[in-house]
């Protein structure tokens, strides 16, 4: 395939590298041809030829395809009542104290089968492709005990092995405290450590290990004695922080070296440092905070200091039941300050890089693979422009076109 005469193509230089934000990385390039041979990028030049098809892309702005390093879509049931009582005033802690929130999914995940995640599991897939997402991570803990995280993550196996998206999973049986541990966080947490993870790690099925540290769910030295053991298992960690009160998770995160904190509405000064010296990369959830009706995360503060930011969607079930990619570029840039090529490297190449899939996508490169994504769009500042509405027509994921909009048709009466 060769996509050619592109209006404008659009990406980041680095490979495997996290650039950071720094728009002076984008590289900007137009009127020029890609060539994708096997499903990877061979050649990016003017005038290519080759045999196989060719997509006149003269009306597309062209990118990587998006990268969404965090979601939990695998789940069972839905949380609509208590999305409503939100709407009317309640707030996300006292839905969780009412005995909603997370462990509302947890009896309604508990209760589904391995073909009900799965099922359920394939259509949001067909949502996060339509809205330019070619890869993402996805997390467990709506199961919060051996048989349902297990199966949770083996949901994730068998749809990665069905679809074409990349599918990097998570273990976060530490996600909150089931009924059986009310009261007692390090009871659970030793739980986790030695009745789960051994089995998960036995299955092969986790790549990361997530915590919720949260007022109410698992407390700073808890979440410190519970990563540090996970670390010396081996697995990388992630972290949601800082997200409802102010606790210092993201201290905590550079401490232990997380590879991501996310969330960070409510960040201090001393946590934006201990991300800047430790390298993590602060994962910012725009979607959750306008679902939430909560203050943004200080985006220009963490880019000011150099600490690189990921976007993500955060799609669950309870906070934010969206993949909405056009509103999440729409928030992070007029709410957050964010340029659209800081948005841009925060779709793509921060957080495949955080994914450890820096070196197969995130960027358009010769050699990686050709996940990318044609606009119709005349360039790239078109994007928060048009705000809320998905310019993405075509998506192609290892060098085959997976979702095509010109085919669609709207009949008129």
């Amino acid at each position: 395939m060769i996509l050619k005469n592109i209006k404008q193509l659009v990406t980041f230089t680095g490979h495997e590298a996290i650039p950071g934000n720094d728009p002076a990385r984008a590289q900007i390039l137009e009127g020029i041809d890609i060539k994708i041979e096997d499903g990877l990028i061979s050649q990016i030049g003017p005038n290519l030829s080759g045999i196989g098809p060719e997509i006149d892309c003269s009306d597309f702005t062209v990118t990587p395809g998006y990268v969404d390093s965090h979601t939990h879509f695998i789940f069972g049931g839905n949380r609509e009542d208590e999305y409503r009582m939100r709407l009317a005033g309640a707030s996300y802690v006292e839905i969780m104290e009412a005995g909603g929130g997370i462990r509302t999914s947890v009896r309604h995940t508990r209760a589904a089968s391995l073909e009900d995640l799965v099922e359920s599991g394939r259509i949001r897939l067909m949502g996060f492709l339509e809205n330019g997402i070619t890869s993402l991570e996805s997390k467990s803990g709506y199961g919060l005990d051996l048989e349902t995280e297990l199966r949770q993550l083996e949901a994730m196996k068998v749809l990665q092995a069905q679809s074409a998206l990349t599918i990097v999973p998570t273990f976060m049986g530490a996600h909150d405290i089931p009924e059986e541990f009310a009261d007692r966080p390090k009871a659970y947490l030793d739980y986790i450590l030695e009745t789960v993870l051994p089995e998960v790690t036995k299955q092969g099925i986790a790549q990361y290990v997530d915590i919720f540290t949260e007022k109410g769910v698992f407390g700073i030295e808890e979440s410190r004695d519970f990563l540090e053991q996970v670390k010396q298992q081996g697995y990388p960690i992630r972290m949601h922080a800082d997200e409802i009160v102010p606790l210092d998770g993201a201290v905590l995160a550079g401490q232990v070296a997380a590879v991501s904190a996310d969330h960070l509405l409510q960040i201090s000064p001393r946590g934006i440092e201990a991300l800047k010296r430790s390298g993590t990369i602060a994962g910012l959830l725009p979607l959750t905070a306008f679902s939430l009706r909560a203050e943004y995360a200080p985006a220009r503060d963490l880019l000011d200091a150099g600490v690189p930011v990921n976007l993500a969607t955060d799609y669950n079930p309870g906070s934010c039941h969206s993949f909405s990619v056009p509103l999440l570029i729409a928030l992070s840039t007029i709410y957050m300050r964010m340029s659209m090529l800081e948005v841009l490297c925060g779709l793509t190449i921060n957080p495949a890089a955080s994914l450890g899939i820096a070196h197969q996508v995130g960027t358009l490169e010769v050699g990686k693979r050709a996940d990318i994504l044609l606009h119709r769009a005349p360039n790239i500042h078109f994007l928060p422009y048009h705000f809320g509405v998905n310019t993405v027509e075509i998506v192609i994921i290892n060098g085959e076109v997976q979702l095509d909009r010109r085919n669609s048709h709207v009949s008129r009466k």
